[in-house]
């Protein structure tokens, strides 16, 4: 039998270490950053894991010719070395994960920003943090030494290495997958978290982001104005607020009646508010709702947002300027559509640049663009804030000191042990919400503006709430009353000299028909405008609530058929027609 000599010594035996220095080398690039989200707190494992084990890819060349394992390390080595540097150093400024989006805000910055952006955030620290990563890597590089394996053993370990990190992802993601395009994304979603692919990955989503939104921004541009717009405040300055919120069920505020203080800003500003009790929303998405939302499409009419004009495009037409401030990811495939709604805009925000939604992202980022656009000396200014709100994982969704509910105290009976944390955890989302949102409201009304600030959620969500205590999430298959049931209120300056609408706060209504809402309390009026559909009109109507897919009408469901009955802490039992006619929930 004949034995292989290694350089250590030791015959016919597979040098670990050698293969450890050269892993821990390779592995260095994504590591550093992966470990750093992970010490803070910002993501989730995923991330970590993938990079792991894509690092392996690496070791295959040096397996093959391990007489030359130090020459393609350092030619391997220093590509991922500069590949590495934005992610390294995206993370060092923004606390953030590198993605698509972050390509997006850089392609879209002109010269004067991204030197404004550098200035801004440079501190003197970062060039011996810098210095410091670089001298880690050579440190490991000088670590790096041949390992020899009999040949066989070499090509089979390469094919196993190969495997492990992309074979195996990519032949899943084709199996499990009926469309090769979404198998390739999936895939694709795996590489990213590792140097070189987020640079790579990022970019060809980048692209691809860009051109469907592109398609949707002309088609947009070849939307027909409204007919006969009239404003009952043309020539006067004034400033009118839209936030949005995401996956806040109403039930879960004090200020709607649970029974845990998870609102006490906005209890207090209670007699300020008009509070409308039972709006619902169409979907429980956020992309799917807020192309109702935000247009003129509606469940009968779910693709009219690409035939008619959107909020956006009817503030302008009335003369505002308009912005759009958001916490929300930017260039991802399920957001290209709201990226799209906010590009509408004549100023654009983009705050979270996450690589993973379930990332540490604070929505109190909000707070200071807000107070900047107010300043704005534009006189008639349309402002969206788009908040993360209490979307999972909602541990992200606050910071340490809004955690104040950690035990039982006030949650329902019907909460396991299991349960309680995710509970928890949500309430104090939602308490964190209650600070932003309130924080909103009093940064406006202290700027003593003409105008008024209405907030709503998209979507509601459903967190092991009565009466179906097993459900955590959103299941449009599956519904149940909290992934309808949104927060929607309204505050109104005193120049404002808004209606009082008390008289429509009970009123059965879905925030798909916000725009005929958002028209009358503008004082805006236009051919196109149905006031029927008007939760503040006079002339509104009631009409079903229906809930559900609307390319499958057939499972559409009328949710103001659904009876509620209350209970403890504010959660709901839901209660079927008798007639049979709908399907319950």
């Amino acid at each position: 039998m004949t034995t292989v000599q290694t350089p250590a010594g030791r015959a016919g035996r597979v040098d670990w270490a050698g293969l450890g220095w050269a892993f821990l080398f390779f592995w260095y690039f994504s590591g550093v950053t992966q470990g750093l989200i992970q010490l803070t707190g910002t993501a989730g494992f995923t991330g970590f894991r993938q990079a792991f084990l894509l690092s392996s890819l690496w070791l295959i060349p040096l397996l093959l010719f391990p007489a030359r394992a130090r020459l393609l390390a350092a030619l391997i080595g220093v590509p991922l070395w500069l590949c590495s540097l934005a992610a390294f150093g995206y993370f060092l400024i923004y606390g953030q994960e590198f993605s698509q989006s972050v390509i997006f805000i850089l392609f879209e910055s002109n010269l004067s920003e991204g030197s404004e952006y550098l200035a801004q955030y440079f501190a003197w620290w970062m060039v011996p943090v810098y210095l410091a990563y670089g001298l880690g890597a050579w440190l490991l590089w000088r670590k790096v030494r041949p390992v020899y394996l009999p040949r066989r053993a070499a090509l089979l370990a390469s094919v196993a290495l190969f495997t492990l990190s992309l074979g195996y992802p990519a032949i899943r993601q084709f199996i499990k997958q009926d469309d090769p395009r979404s198998a390739f994304d999936h895939f694709a979603a795996r590489l990213e978290p590792a140097t070189p692919w987020q640079l790579l990955v990022g970019y060809q989503q980048y692209r691809s982001q860009l051109a469907n939104m592109q398609d949707l921004l002309d088609g947009a541009s070849k939307i027909a104005p409204l007919t006969a717009l009239q404003d009952a405040h043309a020539g006067q300055p004034a400033t009118l607020v839209l936030v949005i919120g995401e996956s806040t069920n109403r039930q879960r505020m004090s200020l709607y009646g649970y029974a845990r203080e998870t609102t006490p800003e906005l209890d207090k500003l209670r007699d300020q508010l008009q509070l409308f009790d039972n709006v619902v929303t169409p979907r429980p998405y956020t992309i799917e709702a807020l192309q109702q939302v935000l247009t003129f499409a509606d469940q009968q009419h779910p693709d009219a947002y690409l035939k008619t004009p959107s909020l956006v495009s009817l503030m302008q037409q009335a003369g505002y300027r308009t912005y759009w401030i958001t916490n929300q990811q930017t260039m991802t495939k399920r957001n290209t559509m709201l990226t799209t709604f906010s590009k509408e805009a004549d100023e654009q925000v983009y705050l979270n640049n996450n690589r993973e939604q379930n990332a540490r992202q604070y929505d109190g980022d909000v707070l200071d663009p807000f107070a900047k656009v107010l300043a704005d000396s534009a006189p008639r200014k349309f402002i969206v804030v788009h908040l993360l709100g209490t979307h999972m994982s909602y541990q992200y969704r606050y910071p340490p000191e809004y955690e104040r509910f950690t035990d039982r105290s006030g949650a329902p009976a019907h909460v396991t042990d299991d349960q309680l944390p995710t509970y928890n955890s949500y309430d104090n989302a939602v308490l964190y919400n209650d600070f932003v949102v309130s924080s909103l409201i009093k940064r406006f009304a202290a700027t003593d503006p003409n105008g008024f600030l209405l907030y709503l959620s998209d979507h509601g969500e459903a967190v092991f709430d009565a009466a179906k205590p097993e459900v955590l999430g959103r299941n449009e298959a599956a519904p149940t009353s909290p992934m309808y049931t949104i927060p929607f209120m309204l505050w109104q300056s005193p120049k404002w000299q808004g209606r009082d609408y008390r008289f429509a706060q009970q009123r059965p209504y879905s925030s798909a028909n916000l725009i005929h809402t958002w028209a009358e309390l503008a004082g805006l009026s236009f051919a196109e405008l149905d006031s029927s559909k008007s939760l503040v009109s006079r002339d509104f109507k009631p009409m079903p609530l229906l809930i559900g897919d609307p390319h499958q009408p057939q499972n559409l469901i009328d949710f103001s058929l659904i009876k509620p009955k209350a209970t403890t802490a504010g959660g709901l039992v839901l209660q079927a027609p008798v007639d049979g006619g709908v399907h319950p929930l």
